[in-house]
């Protein structure tokens, strides 16, 4: 009797050593193009009560940039810790056709975590129900497996512990994906049909940088709907978490992947298309890192690359020597970052090459491309965003004024100058100001973003082949069509 009372508190004792040392599950909710744009970043006409509660019960991040303002070249970076111009993954959807692999000591976060002994899992659905789209678009394909196999279901996580899963959101995207969007009116947003209105045209305040027209303020309706729909969907992921009594065990990190949905949004180095959510909750079995205060602001600058090797860090995975990321959680935490790097290269037929680097305050973009920055053709754009011929019809018939139209005439190579603390949305370029403040500040972005482009070994000066770049011309004609300006211009 004696022994098998032994026996017993044996095993509950090993067991419970088991527990207290496995690592925690880590699940990424990863947000689909969009920017502070929740109710607890202080949007108006949203409705995202959960992720609300989730600022409310860990830490909200306020400085976190996308290294990219496009899906491939962001999540090739902030899949491998590394800016996607050292990698040469910087041209949007590159490398898809191939036999391009990554440098040499360069690998997908999933690997070094499956090495680990952590399941990694790729959600699509919770019972019956969509949550996730299964997206990668990485501008790798030859490294083998992202995610491990029969990894799309939720289910699956309970008896897979630890676990790594990350749920790509379904919005905000627009519906494009049957490869018909020439031939409709208008696409569609993702869920529209099914999104409860909780904002409206009428209510609504688009950014200043956008004419005062009702197409901009039903876009803008949409656009903050959406964010609306994706609050709902990840509320499905969460609640399944509590009830499968994982919650208590798992590190949550909700971020978005680059910035809004709109035309000067997604695309383009303001921040508006680099500036995104990032929300981290620590679950209640495993101590949490002394930086984590649950209900707080973290406005430290980070760069979405850091959430990779702060990730791997809260795995108990070193850093990897090569990788560019830092840590910014518990006791291997680095230095924080003074600035934060982002790059935008081709993007489907449209080459542009624009660097920027933010500080605490001010921001700095540098166009070395020559010709038109955002009225520059991008197919997908024109037949996508409803703004965009708005815009060009109200500058052709001389309406066009202020922010807008100034917008619509940028050409490169340009430099750009905003003060972010005064100036939110970016409409005022300081690049002649004479304040000494500013001159300063001028002075020291360059320099840091000069730095950064050496150190870093920024491949963007080198061009693609013109045979790389032809057939996504083609392509972006036959999903999305020309417009009639272009055909006319290239006449």
């Amino acid at each position: 009797m004696i022994k098998r009372s032994v026996l017993l508190a044996f095993v509950v004792f090993s067991s419970s050593v088991r527990a207290e040392t496995r690592p925690p599950n880590i699940l990424w909710l990863l947000g689909e193009n969009l920017s502070h744009d929740l109710g607890c970043y202080g949007m108006a006409h949203v409705h995202t009560p959960n992720l609300d509660r989730l600022a409310k019960e860990g830490v909200r991040y306020t400085r976190v940039f996308a290294t990219n303002p496009a899906c491939a070249p962001s999540r090739s970076a902030f899949f491998t810790g590394m800016y996607q111009t050292t990698t040469d993954t910087q041209h949007m959807r590159s490398h898809r056709s191939d036999a391009f692999k990554l440098p040499e000591g360069v690998r997908p976060l999933t690997h070094r975590l499956k090495e680990k002994g952590f399941f990694t899992a790729n959600i699509k659905t919770v019972g019956d129900q969509s949550v996730g789209t299964g997206k990668l678009d990485l501008n790798y394909v030859n490294e083998g497996p992202i995610y491990d196999e029969n990894s799309s279901e939720w289910s699956v996580l309970k008896s897979k512990q630890p676990f790594f899963a990350v749920v790509n959101a379904e919005e905000s995207e627009y519906d494009i994906y049957d490869r018909k969007s020439r031939e409709k009116p208008r696409v569609e947003w993702v869920g529209e049909r099914i999104h409860v209105q909780h904002a409206t045209p009428d209510k609504v305040t688009p950014p200043p940088y956008y004419p005062d027209h009702h197409v901009v303020r039903e876009e803008w309706a949409r656009y903050l709907n959406s964010v609306s729909g994706m609050d709902l969907r990840f509320g499905k992921v969460l609640a399944q978490l509590r009830a499968d009594g994982l919650e208590d065990d798992t590190i949550i990190i909700f971020f978005g992947d680059n910035g809004r949905l709109e035309p000067r949004g997604i695309h383009w180095c303001y921040d508006s298309g680099v500036r995104v959510p990032l929300i981290i909750k620590w679950p209640k079995n495993h101590p949490a890192p002394a930086q984590l205060k649950p209900g707080t602001v973290d406005d430290r600058i980070l760069s979405l690359i850091d959430v990779t090797a702060t990730t791997l860090a809260l795995a108990g995975i070193p850093k990897p020597p090569l990788m560019q990321g830092r840590v910014f959680l518990g006791e291997h935490a680095e230095a924080p970052r003074a600035f934060a790097f982002s790059a935008r290269d081709r993007i489907d037929e449209t080459q542009q090459r624009i660097r920027s680097v933010h500080d605490q305050r001010y921001h700095y973009i540098r166009t070395l491309s020559t010709g038109p920055t955002f009225a520059s053709l991008n197919r997908y754009k024109e037949k996508c965003f409803a703004i965009m011929p708005v815009m060009r019809e109200l500058r052709a018939q001389g309406k066009l004024t202020g922010a807008p139209l100034e917008l619509m005439q940028r050409t490169g190579p340009c430099e750009e100058l905003y003060d972010t603390d005064t100036d939110r949305d970016e409409v005022v370029n300081l690049i002649a100001s004479t304040q000494p403040e500013h001159r300063e500040a001028l002075q020291r972005l360059r320099a840091a973003l000069d730095t950064w482009m050496v150190e870093t070994g920024d491949r963007g000066a080198i061009p693609e082949p013109a045979e790389v770049v032809a057939p996504f011309t083609q392509e972006m004609d036959a999903w999305f069509g020309t417009p009639a300006w272009a055909k006319q211009t290239a006449r």
